[in-house]
């Protein structure tokens, strides 16, 4: 069975790069169509060219239970404390939005990390499967989606089994994510703006909801039921995330809104409440939430009757914050 399934994604994937090998040579793979030549190794606004690159390949446990496996600080009701196994998380470095206050500025700013072929990623894939590694999270693949695929293409015919995630800011082109239905398992979008001044301001990208929601829209479609096994680990499905940012709820609570009129209240929500101010966070959002603003939301999220709802504590202190520092071998420092 395992390998039956193998077989259909890697005929999948040799289709999607059939259909979006001209994006090597003009490239148009997000909004931001930037129509460089990744062959001759021009780079655009994500500050990438053909090849992958990587910051860290690792066990996570920070990730939501449902995928990392561990009882941290979320609670919900698929918490499961047996499970320890974490995500099997990829950092690629670069990043097509590039949002002011990153916490992983290091890696969508400053690209800490290594070019890798594809035979390369293919085997850090195969190695976080043997470690045993939950799913495989890819963390901002937008961008570098045709080296991903091609090394998946190795990864599934030398054994990878496990679902594959789908980590993303949501800043897409659906006509390049339908290319990925059969090969994505677990879409993991983060919806973070409908104020198109915010999304502006923050991430210089006004039309962000323009494309972002179209492009939840598809991933709801290709994956519209969270399928959990029996250990309550997702195999399948979508998981929204937004996080929630100071000063914003009234931005927050129409997303919200938004989901429910356009997807499903069955759909699996993960409100967050650890914004911290990094990098090059303006003034008004040089803080951390306060409990208000957080309760606030995620009580709209209820009176709104949403049925599958990740909550964390309530917000951190700035002393509780645990930024990851990506040029040391354990970035998160915890599990």
């Amino acid at each position: 069975m395992a390998e039956i399934k193998s077989r259909k994604k890697i005929e999948k994937i040799e289709q999607a790069l059939h259909n979006l090998a001209n994006h090597e040579i003009k490239c148009c793979l997000c909004p931001r169509e930037c129509e460089v030549n990744r062959q001759n190794g021009e780079e655009g606004f994500c500050e990438s060219s053909r090849s992958a690159s990587i910051s860290h390949a690792t066990l996570h446990f920070g990730e939501e239970p449902l995928l990392s496996g561990h009882y941290n600080y979320i609670k919900n009701r698929f918490k499961d404390p047996t499970i320890h196994h974490g995500s099997g998380t990829i950092f690629f470095t670069g990043c097509n939005l590039k949002c002011v206050f990153c916490q992983n500025f290091q890696l969508s700013w400053y690209k800490e990390g290594n070019t890798v072929s594809s035979e390369k990623l293919a085997e850090k894939m195969l190695l976080l499967q043997e470690q045993g590694a939950l799913n495989i999270n890819l963390v901002s693949p937008s961008h570098m989606i045709l080296p991903i695929l091609k090394a998946l293409k190795i990864a599934y015919s030398k054994g990878l089994s496990l679902p594959l995630v789908y980590n993303s800011n949501a800043y897409e082109k659906v006509e390049v994510l339908r290319n990925l239905e059969g090969i994505v398992d677990i879409y993991l979008p983060d919806f973070k703006y409908f104020s198109s001044h915010a999304s502006a301001k923050y991430s210089g990208a006004s039309d962000y909801f323009q494309y972002a929601s179209q492009a939840i829209k598809e991933m709801y479609c290709q994956q519209p039921v969270l399928v959990l096994n029996s250990k309550k680990v997702a195999q399948k499905g979508l998981i929204i995330r937004h996080l929630v940012l100071p000063g914003q709820t009234g931005d927050s609570i129409i997303l919200l809104e938004w989901i429910s009129r356009n997807l499903s209240l069955s759909v699996c929500l993960s409100i967050m409440s650890q914004y911290y101010p990094c990098f090059k966070a303006p003034p008004e959002i040089q803080r951390t939430l306060t409990r208000e603003e957080y309760v606030n939301v995620v009580s709209k999220a209820k009176e709104l009757g949403f049925e599958n709802m990740l909550i964390q504590p309530e917000p951190f202190a700035r002393n509780e914050h645990l930024i990851p520092d990506f040029k040391i071998k354990d970035p998160f420092r915890w599990g």
